[in-house]
């Protein structure tokens, strides 16, 4: 009787571990679900929204600009935040805030991202810490899950400072490429 129950104890055990790490190899390489809270991606993400943060871009270097994700601060590295990418390395960004007079500008620097919320006036982003390190991000967000009524995929930036090169054309800015090193970095001609 006591094999018996040794017997099934170690059964359970050892299914247990087995479906824990499954769980996490699910967890670390595919996805998981996110509740999100602060104003700083507001209207995009609101307070106690639910979303799926896929990690399968981050693993393969898929994150674009305007992507949002999921990330380690770098302040505070206990804490999780949810930005959207503004730059990725080599580009040129914004520094200063929508208010400013005077515009000041950076590039990103190679493995960095520049992150920003949504909610510019209410946001502690990038304009603060700077450029994020790529490996600080846990994941980039794909769907929202929660509340049901805006299930779904996100929306594109509602604040409009992400710039893809057919919008630099259209402003009648024009950029040359110049390919060094297989980086492109951007200049004002």
């Amino acid at each position: 009787m006591i094999r018996r129950a040794v017997g099934k104890t170690l059964g359970f055990v050892g299914y247990t571990i087995q479906y824990g790490c499954i769980a996490h190899c699910a967890f670390e390489y595919i996805g998981e679900l996110v509740t999100c809270s602060g104003p700083s991606m507001q209207p995009t993400i609101t307070n106690y929204d639910v979303v799926f943060s896929e990690r399968l871009s981050r693993h393969f270097y898929r994150i674009e600009k305007g992507d949002i994700v999921i990330a380690k601060s770098p302040s505070d590295p206990k804490m999780n935040i949810c930005k959207r990418v503004i730059g990725l390395e080599g580009d040129k960004v914004c520094t200063s805030s929508p208010s400013d007079i005077f515009k000041t500008h950076t590039y990103v620097p190679k493995g960095h991202v520049w992150l920003e919320g949504d909610n510019l006036k209410n946001s502690t982003d990038s304009r603060s810490y700077g450029p994020v390190p790529y490996a600080l991000i846990r994941g980039r967000v794909c769907f929202k899950l929660w509340p049901l009524e805006k299930c779904g995929s996100l929306q594109e930036s509602p604040n409009g400072r992400i710039l893809r090169m057919s919008q630099c054309f259209y402003t009648g800015v024009y950029y040359k490429q110049y390919i060094l090193k297989k980086n492109i970095y951007l200049f004002l001609s």
